[in-house]
């Protein structure tokens, strides 16, 4: 099986659709003999920011040297994206021959293609010998395919209303899932959090005997006029520190990254000038991606309605300029409210469908859009929307692409096929 079959192979798993549940991922790994266990987990779960901080604590970890491993989802480009290996994206080679092992060691497990892809990371990042794997969930977290990995650290970021048909529609509810990943004994690092999801956070870990550290009480940060900011941590302290990730939520997400650098100190033998070094070196595109043209290109992931809220106040920080907004939507999500807040920041709208994937129909988002005073328009596709939104700002514009990582991707992927046309 070469990588194209491999990858047929996978997607054809999402005839399963999404699974929430830990069986088939026990016997899996079970099935594996336990890959997992060859190396030092570090846990992420939470609404926003679990990539950027996962690639940021990458980052630290490589800095100092450690060997490491990094699980996200979804991709944007290409597959392979989702399991690095020191910065590396796992190669085809290695997908296919994995794909076909894991086929052979785990049959007859009616595994989902998120499960399947989780397992077949992990025992990636076995074969790779990696030192620390850093394991992003892909929805929720109690019943998550990732939680069935030990840990040796938690990291709960922003958690918001998302996913609400799975995860439940409150605040409250939504936290209990995602705090379904803190294990018994293993140290919690939470980001600053609203009061309804601190007392669930801290329920759980009290029940569970887990260390919870939160921030601005075990570590805080100090935003400074020039863009850069101060960390005052359990023993580390930082001054002036320049994220390479744009917008303020950034410091935030930089810290929690930090905060768990400190946790792993000592372990590792990391010190803070190497983490403070790291942070201006971590790339992790579709979060506020300027790409240079006529016009520039602003790409976002973007998808709910904290996001979107992130993404409005970075863009009010910003010298005016004329913008169109290239908008699409999964028809999950919570919609009309990142329209709302993206009506008095652009002057129009270009709404589009998502290939491949079931999405709001443009003419609704552009109805909602001229309810807000909006110039809205629709295009059949992401390359025909994209090309209508560049016409319409002139030279010194702005095209904004927000509101799904997937249109993010769409939109990357064209670039790309272009730039080696």
């Amino acid at each position: 099986m070469d990588y194209r079959a491999s990858l047929d192979y996978l997607y054809g798993l999402q005839r399963f659709g999404i699974k929430l549940g830990l069986d088939n991922m026990l016997r899996m790994l079970d099935r594996l003999d336990h890959p997992e266990q060859s190396y030092v987990c570090i846990h992420i779960a939470g609404t926003n920011g679990k990539g950027s901080t996962a690639a940021t604590l990458e980052a630290i970890l490589r800095q100092a040297g450690l060997r490491t491993g990094l699980y996200t989802s979804p991709h944007l480009v290409r597959f392979t994206e989702r399991i690095r290996v020191e910065g590396a994206q796992i190669r085809e080679s290695q997908v296919a021959g994995l794909t076909n092992d894991l086929r052979r060691l785990a049959g007859g497990i009616p595994a989902t293609f998120f499960e399947f892809t989780t397992a077949l990371a992990l025992e990636h990042f076995r074969r790779t010998q990696v030192d620390v794997a850093i394991l992003e969930t892909g929805m929720g977290g109690r019943l998550d395919a990732t939680n069935a990995v030990v840990p040796q650290l938690c990291l709960i970021t922003r958690v918001a209303l998302d996913h609400q048909q799975y995860l439940g529609d409150t605040l409250a509810g939504v936290a209990a899932e995602k705090a379904g990943i803190i294990k018994e004994g293993v140290p919690v690092l939470s980001a600053a959090q609203h009061a309804d999801v601190r007392r669930v956070l801290k329920l759980r870990a009290d029940s569970l005997g887990a260390p919870l550290l939160q921030a601005g009480v075990d570590w805080q940060i100090a935003p400074r006029p020039d863009g850069s900011f101060d960390y005052s941590g359990t023993g580390w302290q930082l001054k002036r520190l320049r994220p390479a990730l744009a917008g303020r939520h950034q410091f935030d997400n930089a810290a929690l990254a930090l905060a768990a650098a400190e946790q792993l100190a000592s372990r590792f033998g990391l010190r803070p000038e190497q983490a403070a070094d790291a942070l201006g070196r971590v790339e992790w595109p579709g979060r506020l991606q300027t790409i240079a043209g006529s016009p520039e290109l602003l790409l976002d992931g973007a998808h709910n309605p904290e996001a979107f809220a992130q993404l409005s106040h970075w863009l009010e920080q910003q010298p005016h300029r004329p913008r169109v907004w290239l908008a699409a939507f999964k028809n999950d999500k919570d919609w009309s409210v990142a329209v709302e807040r993206m009506a008095d920041l652009v002057e129009g709208v270009v709404c589009v469908p998502l290939a491949g994937q079931e999405s709001v129909a443009p003419a609704q988002v552009a109805a909602r859009c001229r309810e807000q005073g909006l110039d809205a328009e629709t295009a059949a596709s992401v390359p025909e929307g994209l090309e209508v939104a560049c016409r319409r700002v002139p030279p010194n514009g702005q095209v904004v692409v927000a509101g799904s990582l997937f249109l993010v991707g769409e939109v990357l992927s064209g670039l790309a096929a272009a730039g080696s046309a």
